[in-house]
């Protein structure tokens, strides 16, 4: 549906739960994704979210699959979108292992970004980060999302408290970034 270099951003479907389920599952995942209680989820919250992923509603979300063999890797998602500012927010992961630190993600956001700044028109994409997830702040500075705050022993996790960084990125900001 929406390609990039090594990903298109595609509907959920129904066989995708599973292995959703045990992406979101991953103690490192979950570690960097939720900040609530990392509980796990089931088989079946999963596949109720899928089956309720419809294109009538503004928080889109879509399976990340590689395209040179089609497998589901991950997911990308508008959490919020504020149509009168043009503002979303929102959030990713890259759930195969085997795909880390392999650009898979920074590819997901960058046609990501141009889905929401060419087709919804929106002017400005924010989304929150753990402070101690560097490889994820990496990514997002890669594609052009600066810092803008930082929310000081906002998450406890692993017996301490961490910080929450806010970043975002402009429409002009990324139509500069290529």
């Amino acid at each position: 549906m929406y390609t990039g270099e090594k990903i298109r951003l595609r509907e959920y479907r129904k066989e995708d739960a599973a292995l959703a389920q045990a992406f979101i599952n991953d103690p490192e995942v979950k570690r960097n994704l939720n900040p609530g209680i990392p509980y796990p989820l089931t088989l079946g919250d999963e596949e109720k979210w899928v089956a309720s992923q419809t294109a009538t509603t503004d928080l889109y979300n879509f399976a990340i699959e590689t395209i040179d063999d089609a497998r589901y890797i991950g997911g990308c998602g508008i959490n919020q979108l504020d149509w009168k500012n043009k503002v979303a927010t929102v959030g990713i992961f890259i759930g195969d292992r085997s795909c880390w630190n392999q650009g898979y993600g920074t590819d997901a956001m960058r046609v990501f970004l141009r889905f929401m700044f060419d087709q919804m028109n929106l002017n400005k994409v924010k989304l929150s980060v753990f402070s101690f997830n560097e490889r994820a702040i990496a990514m997002y500075k890669k594609c052009g999302f600066q810092q803008e705050g930082r929310l000081r022993q906002e998450l406890f996790r692993d017996g301490e408290y961490h910080d929450l960084i806010i970043m975002g990125i402009l429409r002009e900001e990324f139509n500069n970034e290529g």
